[in-house]
């Protein structure tokens, strides 16, 4: 015959203390019904389980871009990729400040995380040029961070696309900013070569826009180093420099010479050095005038070995004309 279990008294010091309801209306406190271990249990469960449901969904907006992140300004990486935007003009960025003081940062700029709590900048340069502007003039008013999202590229091709299409619908950019960051983005291996990077990085412009951009990657071969206002050479002048620099390579280091030696402090100052070499090519490959002949006082004569004749000079009068006409009639 088993035995019973004996029950002991319980133990004070696990039992609740009884409620004070002094405070309560006639001294009576209102029923209060405990929960069963069970559902306490469940009822914990439940939360943990929307804990870390709300911890994923944040984790997945964040890694989604779908979540606008505050992220101090030095953290970001402004060479991540090579920028298009080679200079802002100072007014421009002003007007921007201001706004930006005023209104505070009203679109985020897109970032790619890198390791040690990096990021680094795939659009978004003048605003974040903007900002880092702001913090130096006013170190407390509370600039020290920017508002991004998270982005994560395939690849770094991707990540060239996103700036570049930023830029296009933004601000716009020259034929020059076009093709320098196609070329520097074949140097740093993220295309095979400057066909594919055209290809890739402007699949919406037409095939003629694209040529024109790749004539000016002679400019940026040749020239990147020199020139102070790139941005400002405009398509007609770039496209005869191009041509000239194809026609002979050697053209290329004296031109970046003569522009080292202009040392231009504007972009018209430089505009006016790069059309003084065309000027200077164009009389250098100009072909020598004929040699002038006299065969008669005051008729001077002209051949330039081809088909051209040409009469000038005080002798060449209205009967002068005339017996040279009838002279050529009665020849035939």
């Amino acid at each position: 015959m088993s035995k019973r279990k004996r029950l002991t008294a319980a133990n004070p010091e696990y039992r609740e203390e009884p409620l004070e309801t002094k405070a309560y209306f006639m001294g009576v406190a209102p029923t209060q019904t405990r929960r069963a271990p069970v559902a306490q249990v469940a009822g914990d469960s439940s939360l943990v389980a929307a804990l870390e449901e709300v911890s994923e969904t944040l984790r997945r907006a964040r890694e989604d871009g779908r979540m606008v992140l505050s992220l101090s300004l030095d953290a970001i990486e402004t060479d991540y990729l090579v920028r298009d935007r080679i200079r802002v003009d100072d007014d421009e960025l002003n007007t921007l400040c201001a706004s930006i003081a005023a209104r505070g940062q009203q679109m985020p700029i897109e970032v790619a995380a890198l390791p040690g709590d990096r990021y680094g900048l795939i659009s978004g340069w003048r605003r974040l040029t903007a900002l880092k502007r702001l913090a130096a003039e006013r170190p407390d008013a509370g600039f020290d961070t920017v508002l991004a999202l998270l982005r994560r590229p395939e690849d770094s091709a991707e990540s060239y696309l996103a700036m570049v299409e930023e830029n296009e619908i933004r601000v716009g950019l020259s034929h020059y900013e076009r093709a320098r960051i196609a070329a520097r983005a074949v140097d740093m291996n993220v295309f095979e070569d400057t066909g594919v990077a055209l290809r890739s990085l402007y699949a919406n412009a037409s095939r003629a826009k694209r040529s024109k951009i790749g004539s000016f990657l002679r400019l940026v071969s040749a020239l990147d180093t020199v020139l102070r206002f790139p941005e400002d050479i405009g398509e007609r002048l770039g496209l005869k420099l191009s041509t000239a620099l194809e026609e002979d390579p050697r053209r290329g280091p004296r031109l970046a010479r003569d522009l080292q030696e202009a040392d231009a402090r504007d972009p018209q100052a430089e505009k006016a050095c790069l059309e003084r070499f065309l000027k200077r090519l164009k009389t250098a490959e100009a072909p020598p005038a004929a040699p002038r002949e006299e065969p008669r006082k005051g008729v001077f004569m002209q051949h330039d070995g081809k088909d051209r004749l040409v009469l000038s000079g005080p002798g060449v009068t209205p009967d002068f004309i005339d017996a040279l006409r009838r002279h050529l009639q009665d020849s035939d």
